[in-house]
């Protein structure tokens, strides 16, 4: 395998303002859906949201370090494998969690409130396991991090995009209920087009490694929907539960990775391959796992 952590992927710095704007407009479309009611509901009896957290913030970077020791990958796969763990879940898990019959409302929450603790999470659980391993750690000594401009990087297209929508369904309710479906299908259509780009820009280098990175990324999405299903399932939740956190916890903001890599990594290849291909690999096993999900509707898994 070509040693990727000497690889620098093509990526127009164009296209890092596109990302931007691409993962605001999500968010944006994010707080459209949300009402204050579906808030009150969760955190009535907050169990569920709670463990969901606990399986996104504890157990993936967890099972992520374990994966590393067991694999051994190149360090910048490897640290690839650590990002996308320390990012929140991706707002298409709610499209996802609604295909599986699950909790959505569960779902919406915790994607909202996982993306708000994710400015101090991402860099918390990034900045620890990065520097686990000694070959990872070489990458994250050679790479200057003001760790304020990542929070504010996460601040600026998540937190604030939120904030912005809320008050726009708050004063324009009319408008907003217009406008949001045709958000979210043009956001997501446009952040595929940008993953896919991104793969077609430097195909060599993904083709030369996609069948070490193909088996990574499939074990690291199959074990975060484990962790997900694991930790609801310990904590005898209902069924929807179950299927909303195993969804939550597998669909990754793979965007946010992306944005992270090449605003702060200078998109070093493996972690840049790692991510791009999580952004396409979690949409797949999203609708194998709500084909599945959906036509169980009994306590029996």
């Amino acid at each position: 395998m070509e040693d990727l952590d000497k690889v620098i992927l093509n990526f127009d710095k164009s296209a890092i303002w596109i990302i931007n704007i691409t993962l605001a407009f999500i968010m944006f479309g994010i707080a459209l859906d949300l009402r204050w009611s579906t808030f009150q509901n969760i955190f009535r009896k907050p169990k569920s949201l709670l463990i969901g957290l606990m399986a996104q913030w504890i157990g993936l970077p967890i099972i992520t370090l374990a994966l590393i020791y067991f694999f051994q990958p190149h360090p910048s796969l490897a640290l690839g494998m650590i990002l996308v763990s320390a990012c929140p879940g991706g707002n298409v898990s709610n499209f996802f969690s609604a295909l599986s019959k699950a909790n959505v409302e569960l779902s919406i929450v915790m994607t909202c409130v996982s993306s708000l603790i994710s400015i101090f999470m991402t860099p918390l659980v990034l900045n620890y396991a990065g520097n686990y391993f000694e070959s990872t750690r070489s990458i994250m000594q050679e790479v200057s991090i003001d760790w304020l401009e990542v929070v504010y990087a996460i601040s600026l297209i998540i937190v604030l995009p939120l904030i912005v929508g809320k008050l726009f369904m708050k004063y324009y309710s009319e408008w907003g209920e217009r406008i949001k479906k045709p958000i979210r299908l043009l956001s997501m259509a446009i952040f595929v087009i940008i993953v896919i780009m991104a793969l077609l820009n430097n195909f060599e280098y993904f083709l030369d490694n996609i069948h070490y990175v193909f088996l990574l990324v499939l074990i690291h999405n199959l074990s975060a929907i484990l962790i997900g299903f694991a930790f609801s399932k310990m904590a005898r939740l209902s069924l929807p539960d179950v299927k909303s956190l195993s969804v939550e916890v597998g669909i990754q903001n793979s965007g946010l990775g992306l944005l992270l890599i090449f605003s702060f990594f200078s998109g070093l290849g493996g972690m840049a391959i790692i991510a791009a291909w999580w952004g396409i690999w979690h949409i797949i096993s999203g609708f194998c796992l709500s084909f599945i999900f959906s036509r169980i509707d009994q306590y029996d898994v």
